[in-house]
């Protein structure tokens, strides 16, 4: 029995009765009780007799790692020995109780909240539902199965191997998937991650390893009720304004009966509407409306306070309450503004009537193994985003639908989420039960993720509009070219029905006024986005890929750059996790498994060469390589800012990773901020202080995110790395609002004439009442061509304070990159691989990971750029 579902329609109650239905009866008041089914499991692969204890929620992996039957899937290269798994079912088990209480109700309902992926589920040993679906959730009436005391559950699952092999000789052609890595799993050309809808990213891709999972990946839940219970609750925001909020309470609920509920709606213990509905039997929904005077609304963090509202729904019978939900509201209204110009059109986000750039970073999934991440990482990766400036996270189409826990956080941090669905990088089928199966998943993702003020939009796909490039036989990735015609028109009327038909319609039914985007990049209906697209979304990597210069950043610039990216190394301490030293060689066998990207570590050596001085020592090549990865994506994120409002947002790829890797990540499978993160926070500042480089002059750029024009100072010193002031002023400016403006535009000639521009640098200032608002340091030159002090001596005070060390750092000369790292410590330090001026006091803070002693302080390392030469 598959999970039931229903759409909301228009603004009134809509009843779908059961057939049959009752005549009236007299209900029971009695609450509805829940009970995790999480202990006493047990597994076994099918061909073995040996069962062994197992984690629920988890996955095969984890659960045979724990037993000590494989080892760490993570380290060196046993990836390659553990593809068997994938080729096995497996049989999960366990007993329990259901309690005199728990069958007096008149339904009792197993709930399970995510099985991966193809499963068979047994109740003393009788077949209760089959699942094909991981993004999906399930329910079926266990009361006909249940008895007293103890009761069996079973549920055994077929390898998805095996069944998307058999799916892709039905088809009888392939389906392109560039990023699946059946190679690594022994099938050869055989691509099947089409076929299944689980995470596309666990059959391989060029940031992540191939580990195909199975397993019980969420809870799973007897529920027990009687007469009544509330299925869902949408809180519609008909309209928001200074005044007054008016909302739609939509409760669906499902009931036994006939009989009269109360219906309230409050926020804490404030009662905001209560009606009395007569309920029938069957699924229905009944509808409350809402006023909320003069309400708070929700904001993104640089423009105000994202303000919740605690609004619970409860129904009531006979003055008891039987069933309640509680979701966190923000008020807001949010559109995605698509405006022709005379360059094309528009693309961004207006909050409350507030543009907003979009700054902030692609997601993907925390690990390969999802449920063992925590949700002190989730806390982690959202409070990093926020520490770094971030206003929105883009939920990348190929891992999946995030837990609740991580929109919680962006609703309660002012992020925004550009929510893909999950199709990346592939074509799929279009046969009747393939598109049935995604439409259940569309719906009930789009329903769960309504309420969220933080969705921004739901984009249909990553990146195949432009792969297929259907209306243009000279573009794409080279994919339509290897079928018939007649296969090429079967695989994109599937992808129409998708991605152009379905997906839209949903948004609509169950979110009505979402903003719905096909795909990503995308410029507009019969279009493909390029990487000079003057409408739409742009992808761009020809700076990596294309191995352009980093200045090519300035000149490919959309309305909307939503990837965009760069490669480095994890840190040492990481790479040591999953190496042993004689690895220790960016063209070694595991430092090669571990960067998926097969031009990846070559290409950052490329890049190295035209920038720096290629070091010598392999744990000083990791370190620069992160500089490199830094000044790249900053090059990139100023130029778009700089483009404001032409440009309205910048995501640059990726903000983690799912196991420890060289990838474009900017913060390592760890949580460990790498340079990039720490670049980041400085270029997404709500007030920005850039400036760019042409042959003959510096142009002085300032960006506010801010709702007012501000009075700021622009101060400028020209310094030789010694110190020594070769010539300074003063500039009044007025910083517009909302948008970037040129503060001036310097000589170079002039400049050169009163500094070598080999041992030169430009600090830029802006003020405001004597404080900085935003600095930035300028070279003239690549760092490999500049005469850095060989000995800048970097000094440093500690002290201790509420379990932390406090730095203060000085130096004599100019240190480029300062790292900070505590041998054998794992913390975060508030600043690291900044540049240091003479004369310049900078203080930074050490929070050690965990509670226990602070690290001896002769175990503090202090790195700058020419200790790698």
């Amino acid at each position: 029995m598959k999970k039931s579902s229903f759409f909301w329609l228009a603004t009134t109650a809509v009843f779908l009765f059961a057939q049959g239905c009752s005549s009236s009866t007299q209900p029971s008041s009695s609450a509805m009780t829940i009970h995790l089914i999480s202990t006493g499991w047990q597994f076994r692969n099918v061909a073995d007799s040996t069962w062994l204890p197992a984690s629920v929620p988890g996955t095969v992996h984890t659960d045979l790692l724990q037993n000590g039957v494989i080892e760490d899937p993570f380290y060196r290269t046993n990836e390659r020995d553990l593809q068997w798994i994938d080729k096995a079912d497996w049989e999960y088990a366990t007993t329990f109780e259901a309690t005199p209480e728990v069958l007096a109700k008149k339904n009792c309902l197993l709930v399970f909240n995510g099985l991966d992926t193809y499963a068979d589920v047994y109740l003393n040993d009788q077949l209760l539902l089959k699942s094909d679906n991981f993004f999906r959730s399930w329910e079926a009436d266990a009361k006909p199965l249940l008895r007293a005391g103890s009761n069996n559950l079973r549920i055994y699952f077929h390898s998805p191997i095996k069944i998307g092999l058999e799916k892709l000789e039905t088809l009888g052609y392939p389906l392109p998937a560039s990023n699946d890595q059946s190679v690594i799993g022994g099938l050869g050309d055989k691509q099947v991650s089409i076929f299944t809808r689980k995470p596309g990213y666990h059959f391989g891709w060029d940031w992540g390893p191939r580990l195909v999972t199975s397993g019980i990946w969420q809870p799973i839940e007897l529920k027990a009720w009687d007469d009544l219970r509330i299925t869902d609750l949408f809180f519609q925001q008909i309209s928001v304004s200074e005044e007054n909020a008016m909302l739609k309470a939509h409760f669906s609920v499902e009931a036994t009966g006939n009989f009269p509920a109360s219906f309230q709606v409050r926020e804490g213990e404030k009662v905001l509407a209560t009606v009395i509905q007569q309920v029938k039997e069957g699924l229905q929904e009944m509808v409350v409306d809402i006023e909320i005077p003069h309400p708070k609304r929700w904001w993104t963090k640089e423009l105000g306070e994202p303000y919740l509202y605690e609004l619970t729904g409860a129904i009531s019978i006979d003055n008891k309450t039987v069933d309640e939900k509680t979701h966190s509201i923000g008020l807001r209204t949010l559109r995605i503004v698509q405006k022709p110009d005379e360059k094309g059109s528009s693309f961004f986000v207006e909050l409350n009537g507030v543009p907003v750039f979009c700054k902030g970073a692609n997601y993907i999934p925390n690990d390969v193994f999802i449920p063992r991440v925590t949700d002190a990482q989730y806390e982690n990766l959202i409070a990093s985003a926020v520490a770094a400036n971030m206003n929105m996270l883009r939920v990348w189409g190929g891992g999946f639908y995030e837990k609740d826990l991580f929109y919680d956080l962006c609703d309660q941090n002012g992020i925004l989420v550009w929510q893909d669905f999950m199709f990346a990088c592939s074509m799929y089928p279009g046969d009747k039960d393939f598109l049935e199966n995604v439409r259940q998943e569309a719906m009930e993702n789009v329903r769960r993720l309504r309420n969220h003020p933080s969705i921004a939009l739901w984009c249909g796909n990553n990146e195949n509009d432009v792969a297929w490039a259907q209306f243009d036989e000279n573009r794409g990735w080279g994919w339509k070219q290897q079928y018939t015609k007649k296969q090429r028109a079967q695989i994109w009327k599937g992808y129409e029905k998708v991605f152009h038909e379905m997906l839209p319609m949903v948004v609509e039914a169950n979110a009505p006024g979402t903003f719905y985007w096909p795909s990503s990049p995308y410029e507009g209906l019969g279009k493909h986005a390029t990487e000079n697209s003057t409408s739409g979304d742009i992808h761009y990597w020809g700076v990596w890929h294309g191995e352009h210069p980093f200045s090519e950043f300035r000149t490919h610039i959309g309305r909307f750059m939503s990837e965009y990216g760069f490669q480095s190394f994890p840190e040492f301490s990481t790479v040591k996790k999953y190496t042993i030293p004689e690895d220790w060689d960016i063209e070694s066998e595991v430092m090669a498994a571990h960067q998926r990207s097969g031009i990846g570590n070559l290409r950052i050596r490329s890049y190295m060469e035209q920038h720096y001085q290629v070091p010598a020592r392999f744990e000083d090549q990791l370190y620069v390589g992160q500089l490199l990865q830094a000044e790249a994506i900053k090059e990139a994120i100023e130029a778009h800012r700089i483009a404001m409002p032409y440009c309205m947002g910048s995501l640059y790829w990726q903000i983690n990773d799912c196991w420890p890797v060289a990838s474009w990540s900017g913060m390592d499978y760890y949580q460990n901020w790498k340079a990039l993160h720490y670049a980041v926070k400085k270029a997404f500042e709500p007030v920005l202080l850039a400036a760019q480089l042409d042959s003959s002059a510096l142009k002085v750029y300032g960006v506010s995110d801010l709702r007012e024009d501000q009075a700021l100072t622009l101060h400028v010193d020209l310094l030789d790395f010694e110190g020594n002031q070769r010539t300074s002023w003063d500039k009044e400016i007025t910083l517009r609002s909302q948008t970037a403006s040129l503060l001036d535009s310097l000589d170079l000639a002039s400049l050169f004439a009163k500094g070598d521009p080999t041992q030169s640098v430009l600090h830029l200032r802006l003020l405001e009442n004597g404080a900085d608002r935003s600095t930035t340091l300028v070279y003239f030159l690549p760092p490999k061509d500049l005469n850095l002090p060989l000995t800048p001596n970097v000094q440093v005070e500690m002290t201790t304070r509420d379990g932390q060390y406090e730095l203060v750092l000085r130096t004599e000369k100019l240190a480029r990159n300062v790292y900070l790292q505590w041998e054998g410590a794992e913390g975060f330090f508030s600043e690291n691989y900044f540049d240091l001026l003479p004369g310049e006091e900078r203080k930074v803070t050490f929070s050690p990971k965990g509670k226990g002693l602070l690290p001896e302080e002769g175990d503090l390392r202090v790195k700058t750029l020419v200790d790698t030469y």
